[in-house]
């Protein structure tokens, strides 16, 4: 790890939440929002978060697995992330979020008409912004929490350790 954190304090907590009080909580009520609030359906919401935890190298997100409706995705589930172009494993929407994810982080420049066409036919514009600001979360925090060692000791915040 990149910080020191003290002794008996748990790292996530300590670093977003009490080394810059002013934007820690503010960062973590955001990430924590992204999954409260979404609209969009498990697989592809799964498929946009896993793509970038691969990207990014977040230990902790790549192990973590969103649960909606009492519903995880199937163990099989990262592989055919990683495997997005070939697989036939995954549903179109399910496909477009990996591809966005991937693109998002790698090669944003690089979104042309034809990306957008595809992904319009598939989700609404509020989707689009939705996923987007979900990405932006996950690529910034994701990172953020690996670039600093944070990634092995990450835990989701919930509502009452924000308290």
């Amino acid at each position: 790890m990149i910080i020191d954190v003290p002794e008996g304090k748990h790292p996530i907590m300590y670093v977003w939440g009490e080394m810059v009080p002013g934007i820690g909580p503010a960062a973590a009520n955001f990430s924590q929002k992204v999954y409260e609030d979404t609209t969009l359906g498990l697989r592809e919401f799964e498929a946009a978060r896993l793509r970038t935890a691969q990207i990014n190298g977040c230990i902790f997100c790549q192990d973590w697995r969103t649960e909606m409706g009492g519903k995880t995705v199937e163990d099989t589930f990262p592989q055919a992330v990683t495997d997005w172009r070939t697989t036939q494993d995954l549903d179109d929407r399910s496909k477009l979020a990996a591809e966005y994810a991937e693109r998002y982080a790698l090669d944003h420049h690089g979104l042309d008409q034809e990306f957008w066409s595809r992904m319009k036919a598939e989700y609404s514009d509020a989707e689009i912004v939705e996923l987007s600001m979900c990405l932006g979360s996950w690529l910034a925090f994701g990172r953020l929490n690996h670039v600093l060692g944070l990634d092995t000791a990450c835990v989701l915040p919930t509502k009452q350790d924000q308290k």
